[in-house]
């Protein structure tokens, strides 16, 4: 397409605007649409171009830009011009997120702000409140099946307490994350309920079939995501007589981004809550919007057009606010949510690092690190202008989603490998101190993921219990262990809600019908408040875990080194019981870090020759920038305590970090 070709339709579409638009003064608004519309008529065009309407979809688009510019308050104007100019600002070593629901922490989003202050003690300043819209009473996928899209479900609050949430966040120098559930709604939505009463305008926005013969076809080749409690992947609604595609659970509808006022719809929502002062955008199930027979429907072309087309709209409206795409898919394939650019994200600036997430369980599981090596150092280079986003839990389950080659290549069999994992965590493996639970187990493959919280799967559920002191030492230390590697790593770390104070699985969620059948429950807490006050008794497991990580963290902050600009070198050394690597920053040579994190219940060790003979270290006398001692080193040897790491750096420079 030549581009003389886009400029002259665009100017087509400013004449067909609405008039109230065209009369406005929207100087920055026309900048950045010029300075985008090629990329978005060229994805445009490739999704849509065949259609009749194309040129009103095209009106329509721009429209919607246009208004929710407008909308845009001055005050978030002025922070995407800012970000603007300083376009990696959120590769800064000074972000570090939590995520929580709104209800489990703090009762709802007022609950929320008189607790900004707990979050800044510990050092928190990027909140990502886990999905706050309407959805139906009962059953909703922890809030992923919503009902009304531009709307808080009242026992959250409201828009006004969001507001005044994300106004005192601004203030506080801290982020907001909000959720858009892209891929489906609840089958209780305004959409969904017309559908089903026959209007084809919103049976044409999911995939409506008289009968069984499209969903059979698509059925040949589309795994099943929850097997126990949602076999099959399309459900038949009695109303409107027509089988739905419903790929996570029957009551959530999968939204058809093959029609445009599907994706316009879509745009205008992530504008909407962008301008409820939502910094950062989590979208969720990304790799699922497009949907094609004969393949797994799961991380297709179109899929990445939709969100480039996404993000090029939001780069004209709102181009402050950065998305996170949740694609927890393989290294090869979660790259790819990144954009296939070679120096900028086209898509999401942001992705879930699962991959290192799943590494460090099973180094907590086998105390090396043969896989966790092996698998780092086959994760794909992300782009310049992108950063993963480290975590150790979140609310969803643990999936096991290792490549097999790299399982083979560290000496394991692949299924006899899982299932000694999943054994291991759910306490059913001799000498297994985890207490988590099975969470989607398939009956015709035998697969499962893991529920549980942090603290009972490291053990520290089965030490309390006991009484055991050194197991209680040793589950604080993996605790403080696992948070130091998601602090260094290079990217967002992101805490999850609980883990800062130890908490531990929660049954109550037996109690509750609709979440009983669902064994995540079991990690998404009511946070104990009384409990969290312990955090000031010193020597009780939350003051120890507390101050362990507010420690972590106020260091993190000081580490240039921590940035994200791909600045992190897998070392391989001689100890499988050791995950080494180094961190450096490209702008501040004299500053490098060497991550050193034994996995073991025993001391190791570390040979320093090696690694400076290949170059790897340059510094003579080292220097742990977390406790600001130094190492204990036999001859050549850097010893490592169990279950514990250094952050490590030049004695006589590290003093002015």
């Amino acid at each position: 397409m030549y581009e003389q070709v886009s400029h002259s339709l665009l100017n087509q579409i400013l004449d067909e605007i609405k008039p109230e638009i065209r009369k406005r003064n929207l100087l920055r608004f026309y900048t950045r649409l010029g300075a985008n519309f090629y990329a978005i008529h060229s994805l445009f065009i490739h999704l849509y171009g065949d259609r009749e309407d194309f040129l009103q979809q095209m009106v329509k688009l721009v429209e919607v830009l246009a208004m929710r510019y407008i909308e845009r308050s001055e005050e978030l104007e002025a922070l995407d011009i800012e970000r603007e100019l300083n376009h990696n600002w959120f590769l800064d070593q000074k972000w570090v997120a939590m995520a929580f629901y709104a209800e489990g922490f703090a009762g709802d989003l007022k609950g929320v702000r008189n607790k900004c202050g707990y979050l800044s003690e510990l050092g928190i300043n990027m909140l990502h409140i886990m999905p706050m819209m309407k959805c139906p009473p009962g059953a909703s996928d922890g809030g992923y099946a919503i009902s009304d899209f531009r709307d808080i479900d009242e026992r959250y609050g409201s828009i006004d307490d969001l507001h005044d949430l994300a106004e005192n966040l601004r203030k506080r120098d801290m982020l907001l994350t909000l959720d858009v559930v892209v891929n489906h709604t609840s089958d209780q939505h305004d959409w969904a309920m017309r559908a089903k009463q026959g209007e084809k305008k919103f049976q044409d926005f999911y995939y409506c079939f008289p009968d069984r013969d499209v969903p059979d076809m698509f059925e040949e080749t589309l795994p099943e995501v929850f097997p126990e409690t949602s076999p099959g992947n399309f459900v038949w609604n009695e109303e409107s007589q027509r089988w739905v595609m419903s790929v996570f659970n029957d009551y959530q509808w999968d939204l058809n981004y093959s029609n445009p006022t599907v994706f316009i719809e879509m745009i205008d929502i992530i504008l909407f809550w962008a301008n409820r002062g939502a910094d950062v955008i989590r979208l969720d199930a990304v790799a699922f919007l497009w949907k094609k027979i004969g393949t797994t429907s799961q991380n297709e072309r179109e899929a990445h057009l939709i969100l480039q087309l996404m993000k090029d709209c939001c780069q004209v409206t709102a181009p402050g606010v950065v998305f996170i795409a949740e694609a927890i898919v393989t290294p090869t394939e979660i790259i790819k949510y990144f954009g296939e650019d070679a120096v900028i994200a086209k898509e999401c600036e942001i992705a879930y690092n699962a991959t290192l997430m799943a590494l460090l369980w099973d180094s907590v599981a086998t105390k090396n690190t043969k896989l966790l090596t092996q698998g780092i150092k086959n994760l794909p280079t992300k782009l310049n202008r992108a950063t993963w986003l480290n975590y150790i839990r979140c609310h969803d389950d643990i999936g096991l989603g290792f490549d097999d080659r790299d399982i083979v290549a560290s000496g394991y069999q692949p299924a006899t490998h899982r299932k000694f994992l999943l054994d291991y965590f759910t306490g059913n493996y001799d000498n297994s101190i985890a207490r988590g639970v099975p969470f989607g187990h398939n009956l015709k493959t035998g697969d499962a993921r893991i529920s549980g919280s942090l603290a009972s799967l490291v053990g520290l559920e089965s030490a309390l219990k006991i009484g055991d002191q050194k197991m209680i030492n040793d589950a604080i230390k993996m605790i403080t262990l696992l948070h130091g590697m998601i602090l260094s790593f290079g990217g967002i770390p992101l805490l999850y809600y609980g883990d800062e104070i130890g908490t531990l699985n929660d049954d109550s969620y037996l109690l509750d019908e609709s979440k009983a059948s669902d064994t995540r429950w079991i990690h998404r807490p009511r946070i104990d408040w009384e409990r969290a006050e312990l955090r000031y008794h010193n020597g009780s497991v939350e003051n120890r875990i507390f101050t362990a990580l507010q420690k972590l963290i106020a260091v993190r902050k000081t580490i240039h080194a921590f940035a994200d600009f791909n600045n992190r070198e897998l070392v391989e050394v001689d100890n499988d019981h050791l995950f080494v690597f180094i961190r450096n920053h490209p702008e501040h040579q004299r500053e490098e870090v060497l991550v050193v994190a034994n996995f073991d219940a025993n001391p190791q060790h570390l040979n320093l020759l090696a690694l400076r003979k290949r170059g790897q270290l340059s510094f003579m006398q080292l220097r742990d920038l977390v406790t600001g001692d130094s190492p204990a080193i036999f001859k050549d040897d850097l010893v490592v305590p169990p279950y514990s790491f250094y952050w490590l750096s030049d004695l006589h420079t590290s003093a002015a970090f």
